[in-house]
């Protein structure tokens, strides 16, 4: 089988920003709400763009927007905290995802812990990551944040995971292993 051929540079390759949204809406991908807290404030915000990439260190990364208002802060703290949402999270998910609603009114929605880095996480999640910033890498508006994973709380459950896909949330059942 012979690889897609890509037009060349300069050419239209028929790829819109909206085909590209629509396409990516079928890619199912994890909800969680990222935070970050020190020197430049606490922020935080829901994200879909993540995924594991090593186990040696434990490596995850995280795609941020560089127009997002918390941007900067999470690159200047240094610390991500990883909250993966679960069935019932719906609500906070979308309080996250404003960009109407200031830190306070986000944070004041939920109950929050910390561990290692001092990152807010999620007191009922699913499963928490606490990161620091390794590298980052500027990726067309977004920039790639390699965080290596300081701590991780995965608590005993009953709950089901939660994914966006096709532009609506769906929970997953966690199965026994």
């Amino acid at each position: 089988m012979q690889p897609d051929v890509m037009a060349p540079v300069g050419e239209p390759s028929g790829v819109t920003d909206d085909l590209f949204r629509h396409a990516m809406s079928r890619l199912g991908a994890p909800v969680t709400i990222v935070t970050t807290s020190g020197p430049a404030g606490r922020q935080g915000l829901t994200v879909s763009a993540i995924t594991s990439v090593s186990d040696a260190p434990p490596t995850v990364l995280v795609c941020l927007n560089r127009d997002n208002r918390s941007h900067a802060a999470f690159i200047r703290n240094g610390v991500v905290g990883i909250s993966l949402l679960s069935r019932g999270h719906e609500g906070i998910a979308g309080l996250f995802a404003s960009s109407r609603r200031t830190p306070d009114e986000k944070f004041a929605s939920a109950d929050w812990r910390t561990d290692v880095t001092g990152a807010p996480l999620l007191a009922d999640a699913l499963v928490t990551l606490d990161c620091t910033i390794a590298l980052i890498h500027a990726a067309s508006t977004h920039d790639v944040l390699f965080c290596t994973v300081e701590a991780i709380h995965v608590p005993p459950t009953g709950k089901t995971g939660l994914t966006w896909f096709n532009r609506q949330f769906h929970a997953l059942p966690l199965l026994p292993a």
